[in-house]
């Protein structure tokens, strides 16, 4: 069983910054990429930020100069700095994980999402 605990969300006025971060654990042996998404209200979840193991990173196009993902891959967690914050990134985030189990099992897993509220 894998699990994914992410931390950090909040309440923060347009222009301020949340730190956001996961952790992976359980029957882990390898992660090939970690990320996070986001829902808006009424919204599809859309990716906010992706880490691979050769330290690509990708964003979303609204993101971009704002945001920074980082992992560390000996701990197994990622970090999602984000700043200048707008009303526009009031969303649900998720932690994901592409991993491969103890078992051999290859697995798309998601943390229970923590709320960023960007208002006044």
């Amino acid at each position: 069983q894998v699990q994914l605990v992410e931390s950090g969300g909040g309440l923060v006025q347009p222009g301020g910054s949340l730190r956001l971060s996961c952790a992976a654990s359980g029957s882990v042996s390898s992660i090939n990429a970690m990320g996070w998404y986001r829902q808006a209200l009424g919204k599809e979840r859309e990716l906010v930020a992706r880490v691979l193991n050769d330290g690509r990173t990708s964003y979303a196009d609204s993101v971009k100069g704002r945001f920074t993902i980082s992992r560390n891959m000996a701990k197994n967690t990622v970090v999602l700095q984000m700043d200048t914050l707008e009303p526009e990134d009031t969303a649900i985030y998720y932690c994901n994980a592409r991993l491969t189990t103890t078992g051999a099992w290859n697995m798309n897993s998601w943390g229970e999402g923590t709320q960023v509220t960007v208002s006044l």
